[in-house]
């Protein structure tokens, strides 16, 4: 009788936000079939821009910038005096480079009031009670203030929006000077979403505790820049200056100077961990995350690749933050662009439950959703799977040099390999002919699989190298050689081609088109994949924070991460490590390629496995590896090294 009185109670108290008594004003928001529903007419919401102080003087004026937030809320609550929550995508690419796959930018009337709003955020969520605020980073678009690439002035603008909605921060009706602005239509409760730049902004803002954000959802985003532009001492050969100047447009904003020779000072190209670096890393700061996480990343993500959801994952783990994961197979693509059905019935159910409360039990669910092959998703109750634990993989010779094998015994004392850098090559030319040996690289393989493997985390190398140079580049890649069809990551979709219809997400007004063009799967049948890779300095051994260098036939030892993956080895397929020099594709290379001497017995692989009785096959089991030379996937057509949102 308790528990059903309790029931009774809240079942009374859903009701009172529902059903509104009689004579009284409409509810802000309706909720019905457990999800809050479009009441509202979008055509008479309330568009401005309101500009936010954001603390700094970042192009040195003398007066503290202001960032614009671009806002749509829906107009009978305003009136009212009723309170909503805000939905915010905060971004450096609404003038630019435009957002999403149909490329969309911002665009006003002749008063300079908001009419287009990128993405389907304000068509969807409007209507069902929400504010979307969509605003420019400082520096970008019709924003003050500089753009300094994931620091202080980009977490500070969208932190001070969070500020000003809960009245903590100062709010202007115009760019300079102009009448304060509060946001007395605002609940105070916010949450944050964005691909690629804009997720990172939400992870950075996130970082810092701020009041009255409830919960971010983060998609394909940087958890720390040093990891976007370098690796455990090497360099992807881009830096974040170039990325200041394309946001900025027209070259970078002359004013802005001073910030952009900082970012150049602060980024040397010797992969050294700096001050500049350590600012931009989010991770440092999860313990400090109050809001719920919902994340989204492509397993075949190669531009902000998969180590950055990994240790972001894991670090708001131990915040004790509510977490849910999408893991998909695609490249750098937005889930409204791969599964968009699921994916806005899922989102609209996670912001329900965060923002306005809404008792639906999202968090109770499985909180990882992966897909196991194209278009096939698995729902599993955490992330990495109960079960999965770390296992030692190691590496002895074999027959042929250059192809050895893996398995779990330790090789025996004074065994090595050799391989000389070859600057031209990359890992997909090195698992490409998986029988033959190479001068570029080494290849350890099991036998087939009897069971299934799952590799489900992040895992580590440890190598044991003499180098003949006083500069020495090691890379490694886990591959999976079997016959497979996959979702084509590497194509120029990265896994999804644009079709010539469209599908409308909410509701359409004068200069705002909720459609949006669909998408289809892209697929490729193969006999192997490269599923994680990680690349080092082995001058940074003993510290990332500064390098040495090495003293040429000396012994070295270095352990670097893989990228954090979640993928089946099925049986019958064999695991396959490959070790190599200059990953051509990724790193630059030394000045000086060295000929690099592995010492195997000093060297081994720390993978996060389920399955396999926790562990890969004795090594004793291998044979030769032979795959069809036509079923080896194309180099990737993704711009690997460059800048993207």
């Amino acid at each position: 009788m308790r528990r059903l009185f309790v029931g009774l109670v809240a079942l009374a108290s859903l009701l009172t936000v529902l059903v509104a008594p009689a004579g009284a004003a409409p509810p802000a928001f309706v909720v019905r079939d457990g999800v809050s529903q479009p009441v509202h007419d979008v055509e008479k919401a309330v568009r401005e821009t309101v500009w936010v102080e954001i603390g700094l003087d970042g192009d040195r004026d003398g007066v503290v910038d202001r960032v614009a937030a671009d806002i749509i809320r829906p107009g009978e609550p305003a009136r009212r005096g009723q309170r909503v929550p805000v939905i915010m995508d905060a971004s450096p690419y609404y003038s630019c480079c435009g957002r999403g796959n149909d490329g969309e930018r911002k665009t006003y009337d002749r008063n300079g009031r908001p009419v287009g709003f990128p993405l389907f955020y304000d068509n969807y969520f409007v209507p069902r009670g929400y504010a979307v605020v969509l605003l420019d980073l400082a520096g970008t678009n019709r924003s003050e203030g500089c753009v300094d690439v994931g620091g202080r002035s980009d977490v500070a603008s969208a932190k001070a929006v969070v500020d000003w909605l809960n009245g903590r921060a100062r709010g202007y009706d115009a760019r300079s000077g102009g009448r304060s602005v509060l946001a007395s239509w605002a609940s105070g409760t916010a949450g944050m979403i964005g691909k690629s730049y804009d997720g990172t902004i939400a992870n950075g803002v996130a970082a810092t505790g701020v009041d009255g954000l409830r919960t971010i959802v983060p998609i394909g985003a940087i958890s720390s820049w040093y990891d976007y532009y370098r690796s455990d001492g090497v360099s992807f050969g881009h830096d974040p200056v170039g990325l200041a100047r394309t946001v900025e447009q027209n070259g970078g904003r002359p004013d802005c100077r001073a910030v952009k020779d900082r970012l150049v000072a602060g980024a040397p190209a010797n992969g050294d961990v700096t001050p500049l670096w350590t600012e931009r890393d989010y991770v440092l700061g999860a313990s400090r995350v109050r809001a719920s996480v919902f994340a989204v990343h492509g397993l075949g993500d190669l531009n902000v690749k998969t180590i950055h959801f990994g240790q972001w994952w894991d670090a708001v783990g131990r915040a004790g933050v509510p977490r849910k994961v999408w893991l998909g197979q695609a490249g750098h693509v937005d889930p409204f662009d791969f599964r968009r059905a699921e994916w806005v019935r899922t989102l609209h159910r996670w912001f329900d439950r965060w923002l306005l409360d809404v008792p639906n039990g999202i968090e109770r669910e499985p909180s990882a959703t992966i897909e196991r092959q194209p278009d096939r998703w698995v729902d599993e109750p955490s992330w990495p799977a109960p079960g999965v634990a770390p296992a030692v993989v190691r590496m002895r010779p074999g027959d042929t040099p250059g192809l050895g094998r893996l398995g779990v015994e330790p090789a025996g004392a004074g065994a090595t390999e050799t391989f000389t850098d070859d600057p031209g090559k990359d890992e997909f030319d090195w698992a490409a002919r998986p029988d033959q040996p190479s001068s570029a690289r080494l290849l350890f393989t099991t036998g087939p699989l009897a069971e299934d493997l799952r590799v489900a985390g992040t895992g580590q190398v440890t190598v044991t190298v003499r180098s003949s140079t006083p500069t020495a580049h090691v890379s490694a890649a886990l591959v999976d050689y079997g016959p497979a069809t996959v979702r084509d990551s590497l194509g120029a979709g990265e896994g999804i081609r644009t079709l010539d219809t469209q599908s409308c997400w909410g509701e359409s007004r004068d200069g705002d088109d909720a459609c949006f063009r669909d998408t289809a799967t892209t697929t490729r049948n193969v006999d192997l994949e490269v599923f994680a890779r990680g690349w080092a300095d082995i001058g940074n051994h003993a510290s990332l924070t500064s390098g040495e260098r090495l003293v040429p036939g000396r012994p070295y030892t270095m352990t670097f991460r893989l990228s954090t993956t979640d993928h089946v080895v099925p049986a019958g397929h064999r695991l396959g490590l490959l070790v190599g020099g200059t990953d051509r594709r990724f790193v630059v290379a030394p000045a000086r390629p060295p000929t690099v001497t592995l010492d195997l017995a000093r060297s081994s692989v720390a993978l996060p496995l389920l399955g396999g009785s926790g562990a890969v096959p004795p090594w004793a089991s291998v044979g030769p590896v032979t795959i069809d030379p036509t079923r080896v996937p194309p180099k990737p057509d993704v711009r690997l090294n460059h800048d993207t949102d």
